[in-house]
C-alpha cells in the first residue's frame, strides 16, 4: 500500500498543535495531524482555565502571547466562531513591599515588549476585584487587555478553520517512530501506517519527551500535575482574572489564580509550594479545602460558591520554565513547539504563527532577542528567566 504524502505532519492535535495546523494550511500546504486521543483538545488543553495573558517576564512569552491576545479577541468578528473570549485583563494584588517591588521591577522589560501594564492603588484595585480583602493592601499590576477564552471552544475553533484551508485530522492513533534519511525528516509512522512529509512539526505537551527519544534528541520535558476546579455560574462581578503571587499559610501553596469567565462560572487553580512531577492526573482530596481557604480569605463573599468539579492536567515543564520553539538543528525540516511550561493555552495561538515561520519560511518570526529565550540549544542552567511562570 503507497505511503499517503503531506506537505506538513503535526504530530499533537491540542493548544499547539491545532493552531500550529491551522497556521500552516493558511500558507497553502497540505497537513496532516495526528493525535493518539479521540479528537482535538483532549490532553491538557482541556484542563486549562481559560487565562490568556502577556503578563510574562520573559520576552517571548509576551510577544507570543501578544499575538495570541490580538487574534482571539477578535476571532468571532473574524471568524464568526464563538470561543468563549471575555476581556477584562489581569490583576496581580500585592499585600507587602517584598512582592510589590519584584512587580514594579518588571515594568521596564515588559514596557519594553509592549505590554499594555500599569500598577494602581488599592481603591483601584478594590474597584476592580469587587469584596477584595482591603486590609494590608498596597495596590497591584493591572493589564487590561489580557482575558479569558474557553478550552473547550478553542481546539474547535481552530480545528474548523484549519480544515477549511484542506488539514486532515487523523485521531486515535499513536506515533511509533519518525522516519528520518542524511538529517533530513522524511516522514512518521503510527500504529495504523506510514506518512511522508519533509515537515514535521512536534507539539505532543507532556508527551514530548518521548518523542524525543524516538528522534535521538533531548527534549528536557519533564510534566507536574497541577489541580483546578470549576463552580455553578453566578451573576457576572469579577471582570480580570487574578493572581496571588502570596505564598499561602496553609504550607502547601505558592500562587493561586481563578476567574470568573463568559458563562459566570468561577473557574480556579493554585501551584503547589512542593511539586507533584510525573503523569498522574488524579484528583486530590486537599486541593478544594486548601484553595476554598485561600480564596475566601482573599474574597470573602466568595463562601457561598458552589463547586461542581475539579480535575489535574500536567504542566510539561523545561528547566528554565520558557517553552522550546524552534527548528530541530541536528533534523532538517524537523520544528519542534514542546515544553509550553502549563502555558499552551494561551500560548498556542501565537505559537501557532511562529511554527508556520520556522518551518516554511526557515526562519523566527520573532525578534532575536525574544527568539534566543526558546531556541532548542540555549543553556537551560538559567532557572530564573521567567518570574511570573
Amino acid at each position: 500500500m503507497p505511503k499517503k504524502t503531506y506537505d506538513a505532519i503535526v504530530v499533537g492535535g491540542g493548544s499547539v498543535g491545532v493552531p500550529s495546523a491551522y497556521n500552516l494550511a493558511k500558507r497553502g500546504l497540505k497537513v496532516l495531524v495526528i493525535d493518539r486521543r479521540s479528537a482535538v483538545g483532549q490532553g491538557d488543553n482541556k484542563a486549562a482555565i481559560g487565562g490568556i495573558r502577556a503578563t510574562h517576564s520573559d520576552p517571548a512569552k509576551i510577544v507570543l502571547c501578544s499575538r495570541s491576545l490580538e487574534q482571539m479577541s477578535t476571532w468571532r468578528e473574524t471568524h464568526g466562531t464563538d470561543v468563549g473570549w471575555k476581556s477584562g485583563g489581569y490583576v496581580f494584588p500585592v499585600y507587602d513591599e517584598t512582592l510589590e517591588s519584584t512587580l514594579r521591577g518588571l515594568f521596564p522589560t515588559q514596557h519594553k515588549w509592549k505590554l499594555n501594564i500599569e500598577w494602581v492603588d488599592a481603591d483601584t484595585l478594590g474597584e476592580l476585584v469587587p469584596g477584595v480583602q482591603k486590609s494590608g493592601l498596597r495596590g497591584g499590576t493591572y493589564s487590561p487587555d489580557d482575558g479569558q477564552l474557553s478550552p473547550l471552544k478553542v481546539p474547535i475553533a481552530f480545528q474548523r478553520a484549519a480544515m477549511e484551508y484542506g488539514a486532515e485530522f487523523n485521531f486515535n492513533e499513536r506515533v511509533s517512530g519518525y522516519q528520518i534519511d542524511s538529517g533530513k525528516i522524511k516522514g512518521v509512522k503510527t500504529d495504523k501506517g506510514e506518512y511522508e512529509a519533509p515537515i514535521v512539526v512536534v507539539a505532543t505537551g507532556a508527551d514530548a519527551t518521548e518523542d524525543g527519544n524516538m528522534l535521538g534528541i533531548n527534549l528536557p520535558i519533564n510534566p507536574d500535575s497541577h489541580e483546578a476546579g470549576i463552580t455553578a455560574p453566578v451573576e457576572h462581578f469579577l471582570k480580570p482574572l487574578i493572581v496571588d503571587m502570596r505564598p499561602g499559610p496553609d504550607g502547601k501553596t505558592a500562587n493561586f489564580y481563578f476567574g470568573q469567565n463568559d458563562e459566570g462560572q468561577i473557574i480556579f487553580c493554585y501551584t503547589p509550594k512542593k511539586l507533584f512531577p510525573g503523569h498522574n492526573r488524579e484528583s486530590m482530596s486537599e486541593f478544594l479545602p486548601v484553595l476554598a481557604r485561600r480564596m475566601i480569605t482573599l474574597i470573602p463573599r466568595m463562601r457561598h460558591l458552589l463547586v461542581r468539579r475539579v480535575w489535574r492536567g500536567l504542566y510539561p515543564m523545561t528547566p528554565d520554565g520558557v517553552p522550546i520553539i524552534d527548528n530541530a538543528p541536528q533534523i532538517e525540516g524537523l520544528t519542534l513547539a514542546v515544553g509550553m511550561c502549563g502555558q499552551g493555552f494561551m500560548l498556542g495561538p501565537g505559537v501557532g504563527g511562529e511554527v508556520a515561520a520556522l518551518a516554511v519560511d526557515g526562519q523566527t518570526s520573532l525578534p532575536a532577542e525574544a527568539h534566543n529565550k526558546v531556541r532548542y540549544g540555549r543553556d537551560f542552567s538559567n532557572t530564573g528567566t521567567e518570574a511570573l511562570k
